[in-house]
């Protein structure tokens, strides 16, 4: 069972990705090009290590998912996950967007997740069954009355495969009834979840995402009143292809998947 003490290990995990990665910001340090074309730094690595040795030592029997150094008992009953710098492109550029991602999951479903601000000290932990909360404090998201002029963000639909762009093109369509006013908000990443979670969004948008982009968004999302799912309604899992939409309402869901699939069936 998921526990108060796991969420107050987890929130400890946090902290000590982000003593690991304040040094490094807007210094000078390595960045790699990993085979996936995608960058990975020095503070990446010194955040999931700094993770790893924690759980390693108070949760040996526990399963590890990270994105830099790999899977140990991965078919374990719990298993955290763990992306140190979600948004690795905006940390390299200064920017103080990018997120520390750690989730535990049960029998394949997240039941804690932390989505942390290690600059600006902002974090959101979600437990399921607990109120989602925002440097200590409850958090909801807002109602959306009607998809057209609904807050959509996104990291970048260069992140896209070709054939998801129709879809997301579709969706941005319905919701700026033609004003080019109404478009998206670019960048973010994992930090467009939290703010969606606060009331400050509507709508996220995401294709090409790995479990550990999106395993600690979902109790952060869900346990501030949002939903969260793939391009065709249903639950994210280890085994979704990484088509993830968020909701604030959950009240908008057929009304998003409809602009989604109005270019055709979405992917799974």
């Amino acid at each position: 069972m998921t526990s108060r003490d796991d969420l107050a290990l987890a929130n400890r995990l946090a902290d000590a990705a982000g003593e690991a990665i304040r040094p490094f910001f807007r210094a000078r340090y390595d960045v790699e090009m990993k085979a996936d074309k995608s960058p990975v730094t020095e503070a990446d690595r010194a955040a999931e290590a700094a993770i790893r040795a924690i759980l390693e030592r108070e949760r040996p029997g526990d399963g590890i998912v990270g994105e830099e150094y790999g899977s140990v008992r991965a078919d374990a009953e719990r298993v955290w996950i763990l992306d140190p710098i979600d948004g690795t492109r905006s940390f390299i550029a200064g920017r103080p967007i990018f997120g520390t991602l750690i989730a535990l999951t049960q029998g394949g479903w997240p039941t804690i997740g932390i989505i942390d601000q290690p600059i600006g000290r902002e974090r959101w932990a979600g437990m399921s069954g607990q109120p989602t909360t925002f440097n200590g404090k409850p958090v909801r998201t807002r109602a959306c009355r009607q998809l057209e002029g609904a807050g959509i963000a996104t990291t970048s639909p260069h992140l896209f495969a070709d054939a998801d762009v129709p879809h997301y093109l579709a969706l941005v369509a319905a919701i700026s009834g033609g004003s080019p006013r109404q478009g998206p908000v670019y960048g973010g990443d994992c930090y467009n979840y939290g703010l969606l979670s606060s009331g400050f969004l509507d709508i996220v948008i995401e294709s090409g995402l790995q479990s550990y982009d999106f395993a600690a968004l979902v109790p952060v999302v869900e346990g501030a009143g949002g939903l969260m799912c793939d391009w065709n309604g249903e639950p994210l899992t280890a085994e979704s292809e990484g088509h993830v939409l968020a909701l604030g309402d959950p009240a908008r869901l057929e009304d998003v998947l409809e602009a989604i699939q109005s270019a055709g069936h979405a992917p799974h």
